[in-house]
């Protein structure tokens, strides 16, 4: 069932006290941030890049000794990132399967009574994938926030007030 309205409100709030509430590593990277994440909760966190090009992008598989996170490999950085950072909100979250699969294809090393929870996503229709979907997102702009904010020691509104107020033929400071 999609969110809206209120529900969307209530939503967005539960999802930026997630993120008050996360530590972000300076400079920020999804595996960092995945390895605190993994180290605040005692339980390791395994990113496991996938090259099948199958309709499955991301996938997060709990089991009792670690977090399984699979991505597709066979895209861009920045999109890795995203399906990373999905797939953690799930986990952040605490999100349960929608539906039941067969895991054993991608994990042939994986016993498959060690999985308890696995979680696969191709649409973005039910509440737990508004969620996770939400949650990456404000996670993403939280981090470039962050990152504007700390450039060379140097705040962007600094730089900015400098490019607006001084004259282009003086000589800057530093």
């Amino acid at each position: 069932m999609v969110t809206r309205g209120r529900g969307l409100r209530r939503l967005r709030r539960r999802c930026e006290a997630v993120v008050r509430d996360l530590p972000f590593p300076s400079p920020f990277d999804v595996r960092a941030l995945c390895a605190a994440v993994a180290e605040r909760r005692g339980k390791p966190i395994q990113l496991v890049g996938l090259a099948t090009g199958s309709e499955v992008l991301g996938m997060w598989v709990a089991t009792d000794v670690a977090d399984l996170i699979f991505y597709e490999q066979v895209t861009t950085r920045p999109h890795q990132d995203h399906i990373i950072l999905h797939e953690l909100s799930h986990l952040l979250c605490d999100h349960y399967p929608v539906i039941a699969m067969d895991v054993s294809a991608l994990t042939p090393n994986l016993d498959p009574e060690m999985v308890r929870r696995v979680l696969a996503r191709t649409t973005y229709q039910e509440a737990e994938e508004q969620e996770a979907e939400l949650l990456a997102s404000l996670i993403q702009n939280r981090a470039h926030q962050l990152s504007l904010a700390h450039q060379d020691g140097e705040t962007v509104l600094d730089e900015r007030l400098d490019a607006a107020f001084v004259n282009p033929w003086t000589p800057r400071r530093g």
